[in-house]
C-alpha cells in the first residue's frame, strides 16, 4: 500500500507482555457458513474449508472485505492467518462504510471518504520479501490516512519494524495475531511478540473485516489468504469516564454516572421524583405503559447549547420508543400528532429517534421511514444502511452540530446530515407534525433532552464537547 503523508506518528513498540486477559472469548466464525458476515467492496471470493475462511484474489477488482454485521468498540481480537507471499491482506477493525461521500476533519485536514468505501484501521498482513519489508501486524488506515505504524517517513522505525518482522514471521505457515483495541489505544502482537502501539481516537467503533487486496498482475490471480481461530473478547470500558486524550480534545461528561447534577425535568426546575433510575452507572427511564412523557417525564440539561458534539450510549428493550432531543425549547407547548397544542406530551426540539423499528408501530408512520431509529424524527429518515445493534445491546449515538450543519451517527457510521433552516429542512417541516411551530428547529440554542416515552430505555457515557 502507498505511504500517506497524513499518517500519524506511531508510538514506540510495546516492550511488555499483553496487559489484558481474555476470560470469555467468543468465536467470530461459526465454522459452517457466513451467517453474521457481509462481503463489501471488490469481487474476490471467500470460501470455507473445514474451520478456515479462505480469501482468493481476483483480477480487475478493488480491495474486497468480508465484514461482520455486528460492530465492536473495545475488544481483544485473536486469529491465525496464512498467506501467499505474493498477496497483501489484512484485518479491518473499527471500520465503517457510508452510502454517501463523506468528509471528515482530522487535525485540521479534510478527509474525503467515497461512498460505499470500507475505511478504518487495518492490521496488516504484509509479507513483502521482494522489498525485504515485513510489516505484518502494523497498523494502516484504509482509505483515510495511510500508514499509522510504522509512521510514514520514519526510516529508522520502518527498518527496525521490518527487521523484527523478518525474524518472527512464518512464511507460508500459520501466524498468530493478537489485537487490543481499548479506548484510544491499539496494540498488536505477532506470534507472541509485541509489534505496534498506537494512540488514536479517530474511530471508536466499527465492524471487523477480512481483506483480500486488489492485484495488478496475472501471476497473482488466485493467490490466497486463510484465517482460522477468529476469537473476540469484548471489553467493558469503565463507565462514565474520559480518557486523557478525550480530556485534551475538550470532552466533558454531561452526566456524571452517579447523581442528577446538571439535569432537571423539562416541566420544572427539579429532577423527576419518579420514573427515572440511576443504578450501576446507568441512567434509565422506567416502563410506564408507553405513553409520551406521562410518568416521570422528559429530562433536560440545565445548560443550553448552540454548537456541540454529543456522544452517548443507549440500550432499548423490545418494542421501546424514546429519543434524544437537541435545541429543546421547554417553554413551548407540547403538540399532538396533528400539530395541535396540548397540555401533555414531550417537550419540543429536534429529535434523534430511538426506536425498536421491527416492533414499534411508529416505524411505519411518518414518511419514508423518518420515524425509525437514528432518523430526524418526523422530518428526515436515517440511511437504510444504518446498523443498529440487536435489542438489548448497547448502541452509540453521536450528534454533531456546527452552525446550521447537523449530523446523526449510529455506531460509528454517519446515517444522516442536513442543514437547519435549509430549503430541504423547511420543506420537511411544512409536512410534519411541527408545521404549526414558527421557526421550528432554527433556534439559536437549546437544551439537550432524554425522552420518557413510557418504555424501559437506558443511557450511559453521556459526553459533550463545545468548540
Amino acid at each position: 500500500m502507498k505511504m500517506n503523508p497524513l499518517a500519524l506518528l506511531g508510538l514506540a513498540i510495546l516492550a511488555a507482555a499483553p496487559s489484558h486477559a481474555a476470560p470469555s472469548a467468543a468465536n467470530l466464525f461459526n465454522g459452517k457458513d457466513f451467517t453474521g458476515w457481509t462481503q463489501r467492496g471488490g469481487k474476490a471470493t471467500y470460501s470455507i474449508e473445514g474451520d478456515e475462511i479462505i480469501g482468493t484474489s481476483v483480477m480487475n477488482t478493488p480491495n474486497s472485505f468480508l465484514c461482520t454485521d455486528k460492530t465492536y468498540g473495545d475488544f481483544i481480537l485473536e486469529y491465525d492467518f496464512k498467506v501467499d507471499p505474493r498477496l497483501n491482506s489484512g484485518v479491518q477493525i473499527r471500520s465503517n462504510l457510508f452510502d454517501v461521500e463523506t468528509k471528515t476533519e482530522w487535525e485540521g485536514e479534510i478527509l474525503t471518504i467515497p461512498a460505499n468505501q470500507v475505511h478504518g484501521y487495518q492490521i496488516e498482513i504484509d509479507p513483502d520479501p521482494s522489498r525485504k519489508r515485513m510489516w505484518s501486524a502494523g497498523i494502516y488506515d484504509e482509505s483515510r490516512r495511510g500508514w499509522l505504524y510504522p509512521a510514514a517517513g520514519n526510516k529508522a522505525r520502518e527498518q527496525a519494524f521490518s527487521e523484527q518482522g523478518m525474524k518472527i514471521f512464518k512464511h507460508e505457515d500459520w501466524n498468530h495475531v493478537r489485537i487490543e483495541a481499548i479506548g484510544d489505544s491499539i496494540k498488536t502482537w505477532l506470534n507472541g511478540e509485541p509489534r505496534a502501539e498506537l494512540k488514536d481516537s479517530m474511530t471508536a467503533r466499527g465492524f471487523i473485516g477480512l481483506q483480500v487486496h486488489n492485484i495488478d498482475s496475472a501471476d497473482k490471480n488466485g493467490t490466497q489468504v486463510r484465517w482460522r481461530n477468529l476469537k473476540i473478547t469484548e471489553i467493558e470500558a469503565p463507565l462514565n469516564t474520559l480518557t486523557a486524550a478525550e480530556k485534551t480534545a475538550g470532552w466533558r461528561l454531561l452526566w456524571d454516572g452517579r447523581t442528577t447534577d446538571g439535569w432537571r425535568s423539562a416541566k420544572s426546575e427539579t429532577f423527576p421524583a419518579k420514573g427515572w433510575e440511576i443504578k450501576d452507572g446507568v441512567l434509565s427511564v422506567l416502563a410506564s405503559g408507553g405513553a409520551e412523557s406521562a410518568a416521570g417525564g422528559d429530562i433536560i440539561t440545565r445548560e443550553r447549547f448552540s454548537e456541540f458534539e454529543l456522544v452517548l450510549d443507549f440500550k432499548i428493550t423490545p418494542g421501546a420508543n424514546s429519543g434524544i432531543k437537541y435545541y429543546c425549547q421547554p417553554n413551548l407547548d407540547p403538540i399532538t400528532g396533528s400539530g395541535a397544542k396540548t397540555t401533555t406530551g414531550s417537550a419540543i426540539g429536534l429529535e434523534f429517534q430511538i426506536l425498536d423499528d421491527a416492533r414499534h408501530p411508529d416505524a411505519k408512520l411518518g414518511c419514508d421511514g423518518n420515524r425509525t431509529i437514528a432518523s430526524l424524527y418526523d422530518l428526515m429518515p436515517a440511511s437504510a444502511s444504518k446498523q443498529p445493534n440487536p435489542i438489548g445491546e448497547w448502541n452509540t449515538a453521536r450528534v454533531l452540530v456546527r452552525g446550521s450543519h447537523v449530523e446523526h451517527w449510529l455506531n460509528g457510521a454517519k446515517v444522516l446530515e442536513y442543514e437547519r433552516g435549509g430549503e430541504e429542512f423547511r420543506k420537511c417541516v411544512k409536512t410534519s407534525k411541527y408545521k404549526t411551530i414558527p421557526g421550528f428547529g432554527e433556534w439559536a440554542d437549546g437544551h439537550i433532552l432524554l425522552q420518557d416515552h413510557g418504555n424501559d430505555v437506558s443511557f450511559r457515557n453521556v459526553k459533550i464537547r463545545v468548540p
